[in-house]
């Protein structure tokens, strides 16, 4: 329990007054956020904001998750009498590897928007091969890589609150499984990544809505920690998730990376995320959904995320069909700016209905946990 609080406080310390530093850095830099001309007109007095704050939040969530373990390690070692290490374990690894890597392809992104003073940062191909490249090496390592005796990070199986026994990728054991676990995971680090983007149009949305999420995660590895199935054993209302207690460690530090950045980036905001934080933030809770095995709840807790995609899917397939448009304007939230509704209500609103989805999400799982209802 002491190493979550101290992830989440290191890392919230890290980027409240780290921001600020990084933005100055910015600035010098001329690094300002380009904003497209037929978006709301509003939008126009972000031109030149500070972007690619993503960096930020991506080194605070680091350092917390380090600086936790490195207090877990002068824990064990006064209560041992000798140095006992704590490291890291290979789930929060991963997670923090598809990250760190999916940050990497986001920079670029938002470097060459600047520097070309453009909205097409990344041509779409090439960004879509950073990210499937990311996402298959994640997925590979999740499915080899040991975690403890007896387990991997990932599962072969298709989740909701546990593996469902009947959605197994593996075909008894067959290669193929490996491809189509790739598969599943580009489908889902994909989903995320792009939804968080997408939903990172207005100051601190994606931030407070990534919060949410991140903070039921917290609860929800926390718990599965305290009800794990013994190595190599299994029974009813037991977890088989690998390394709860580090996901719930790495959760916590994105909870207080972004409360620091939120600081920094609600309205007006001082700084963007910009690309380099959605698509990393997004991969990070993909990779959470898929070591924590809850990649079907994950779509409940972070609802959000999933309509405002949806809402440019159906915006784009009308358009295409019907030559009509359904929103004013897509993504969801420019909707309602067109609607005539303040940034800051539609944030606010917004988080309120990302707060009651991640309630349902956390719901159902500890009602799954109940006896004789699982």
């Amino acid at each position: 329990m002491i190493a979550i609080i101290v992830a989440g406080m290191s890392a919230l310390v890290l980027s409240i007054f780290g921001t600020p530093v990084y933005r100055r850095l910015l600035v010098r830099k001329h690094y300002g956020q380009f904003v497209r001309d037929d978006g709301p007109t509003s939008h126009a007095t972000k031109r030149g904001t500070p972007t690619m704050g993503g960096v930020a939040i991506i080194l605070a969530t680091i350092f917390g998750l380090l600086i936790s373990h490195v207090v877990t390690t002068v824990q064990s070692s006064m209560r041992a009498g000798e140095m006992v290490w704590s490291f890291p374990s290979t789930s929060a690894l991963l997670v923090v590897f598809l990250m760190a890597g999916l940050g990497v392809v986001g920079f670029l992104d938002d470097y060459l928007k600047i520097s070309k003073q453009r909205s097409l940062g990344l041509r779409a191909r090439s960004k879509l091969l950073g990210q499937i490249l990311v996402a298959s090496v994640f997925a590979v390592l999740a499915l080899v890589l040991p975690e403890g005796e007896s387990s991997t990070p990932a599962s072969f199986h298709i989740s909701f609150v546990r593996d469902i026994p009947w959605l197994d990728l593996a075909f008894a054991g067959t290669g193929v499984g490996i491809v189509l676990f790739a598969i599943w995971a580009n489908f889902l680090v994909a989903a995320w990544s792009n939804g968080v983007n997408l939903t990172d149009g207005l100051d601190g949305l994606a931030t407070g809505a990534t919060i949410l999420f991140a903070g039921v995660y917290v609860l929800i590895s926390f718990w599965q920690w305290r009800q794990a199935c013994p190595e190599g054993t299994q029974y009813a209302n037991c977890y088989t998730a690998a390394a709860p207690l580090d996901i719930a460690v790495i959760s916590s530090a994105i909870v207080g990376a972004c409360i620091g950045f939120l600081w920094w980036n609600t309205s007006p905001a001082k700084i963007f995320m910009g690309d380099t934080g959605s698509l990393a933030l997004g991969g990070a809770l993909a990779g959470i959904t898929i070591v924590s095995r809850t990649e079907l709840l994950g779509a409940i807790i972070g609802g959000l995320f999933v309509v405002i995609s949806l809402s440019v899917i159906i915006q784009v397939a009308s358009f295409k069909t019907t030559g009509k448009r359904v929103f004013r304007m897509a993504p969801l939230q420019h909707h309602f700016e067109l609607k005539g509704w303040n940034e800051v209500t539609i944030v606010v609103r917004f988080w309120i209905v990302a707060g009651i989805l991640g309630a349902l999400g956390l719901g159902i799982f500890y009602l799954n946990a109940l006896p004789g209802l699982s």
